[in-house]
């Protein structure tokens, strides 16, 4: 009989790391964890060296029988794995300030997962998800593939209609986010909290709130619209809604529906704030640095509260949260990606969607909500149509699929534009697009 669970991160070394870490030991009575293998790449091993020690620290601090494992060889960590954690980012952070920076030259947003930007990033991971995803069925064939990497909902609909793998769960802290905001603002315990969610990463709506079981959405969607910063996240800074629309939609948006029913407004913001302090990636790369620099302190054995600030707030709540249920068999119930099954009408039933799941032993099971209302779904099915062009066009490498999936975008909405975008984006991610360039 195997003793413990062996856990396999990939992107070890990310600045999320001691998120997971803290979440682990948290849950150590519940998620009898023995080994954890953190895995990164060359170009990531002094940061993987760095946070990788201070985890050692950590669960030294903790006194867990916790055996934390470096490597650069992924087939090592991944053999026997129970789950796969993955939390990388193809290119580095230098790829998503490329992603940023090029869409404002010509008047469209820049954004890590929406319009280009996700497109691209998309483009890099999924030639790499579906590699991993291979040495999964080789490896570690039972093992739970949980996926962080943004976009996270293409992601995931990729390694459905790709891969072999049915065991994987595509996961953001959106979600939570908004249930922790909405305690916040209500004043009580998140606990108490509960949202039917429904639609696509980055795309998601909550459709009710209830507090014990009571629904309070009226009373919520009414504070919100006397809030200034209407993304309820601390990673993204949004705009006041308009009361009128917001009572109309009847529905609680999240942080990233301020690019689409703000576009103008979040376009002009982010062009402006890329001038003044730098683009988001920018921003980010200042605040990983000092993040590392706090990492290498050998005093240092707790999980450092600046983290927060780098976007990930919540990330091991949800994250081991959702490992433990699955062990553990729990049947909670937590937002996640997963095949829609089915659950929201007006998608496709092998595609992946973010909904509210009860979360067994066998994974989790969507809640149907029937059709997603009027308001919402013809958003939501425009993105799930980029998404799947876009997962067709990184598998196949067909450059036409590329710029589609662009003009399908609401962000971009011309294909003249979206070929222009899609040509200066090519040629600068050239080294991590091979599928794009391979001779004919």
């Amino acid at each position: 009989m195997k003793k413990g669970i062996k856990i396999a991160t990939i992107g070890g070394g990310s600045s999320y790391t001691p998120e997971l870490i803290d979440g682990f030991i948290k849950r150590y009575q519940e998620l009898p964890v023995s080994e954890i293998w953190l895995v990164d790449i060359e170009e990531g091993k002094e940061k993987l060296e760095i946070v990788g020690n201070l985890a050692k620290r950590m669960i030294k601090k903790a006194g867990l029988p916790i055996d934390v494992h470096l490597t650069l060889d992924r087939r090592a960590a991944l053999k026997d794995a129970d789950f796969v954690t993955t939390q990388f980012r193809v290119g580095l952070l230098d790829a998503r300030i490329k992603d940023e920076r090029i869409p404002l030259k010509y008047g469209v947003l820049g954004q890590e997962t929406n319009g280009p930007g996700g497109l691209f990033k998309g483009l890099r991971t999924i030639p790499v998800i579906l590699d991993i995803c291979r040495d999964i069925e080789e490896l570690c064939p039972n093992a739970w593939l949980i996926n962080f990497t943004n976009p996270s909902g293409m992601v995931t609909e990729t390694v459905l209609r790709y891969s072999n793998i049915k065991k994987v769960v595509g996961l953001c802290n959106v979600p939570i986010g908004i249930e922790m905001a909405i305690a916040e603002l209500l004043d009580v315990d998140h606990s108490r909290i509960r949202i039917d969610f429904a639609g696509l990463n980055h795309m998601v709506y909550g459709l009710d709130v209830y507090l014990d079981g009571v629904s309070v959405k009226d009373q919520v969607i009414n504070m919100l619209t006397k809030l200034e910063d209407s993304s309820l996240v601390k990673n993204i800074k949004g705009l006041k809604w308009e009361s009128a629309f917001l009572k109309a939609l009847n529905a609680i948006p999240c942080s990233y529906h301020n690019y689409y029913y703000k576009a103008r407004e979040m376009f002009e913001k982010t062009k402006e704030e890329a001038e003044k302090e730098g683009t988001r990636g920018e921003v980010v790369k200042k605040l990983e640095k000092e993040l590392f620099e706090l990492y290498k302190d050998p005093n240092l054995d707790i999980k450092p509260p600046q983290l927060e600030k780098r976007g990930g707030a919540y990330y091991s709540d949800a994250a081991v949260r959702l490992i433990s249920s699955i062990y553990n068999d729990k049947r909670d119930i937590q937002p996640v990606n997963t095949m829609n099954n089915g659950a929201i009408a007006s998608l496709p039933d092998e595609s992946a969607v973010e909904i509210s799941c009860v979360i067994t032993g066998e994974g989790p099971k969507p809640i149907a909500i029937g059709d997603l209302p009027v308001a919402v779904r013809g958003l939501v099915q425009q993105i799930k149509s980029f998404e799947r062009i876009a997962a067709e066009a990184a598998v196949t490498g067909d450059y036409n699929l590329a710029v589609l999936a662009l003009t399908i975008n609401p962000l971009v909405a011309s294909d003249r534009l979206a070929k222009q975008i899609v040509d200066e984006m090519l040629e600068a991610h050239k080294k991590y697009l091979p599928q794009f360039f391979k001779k004919k």
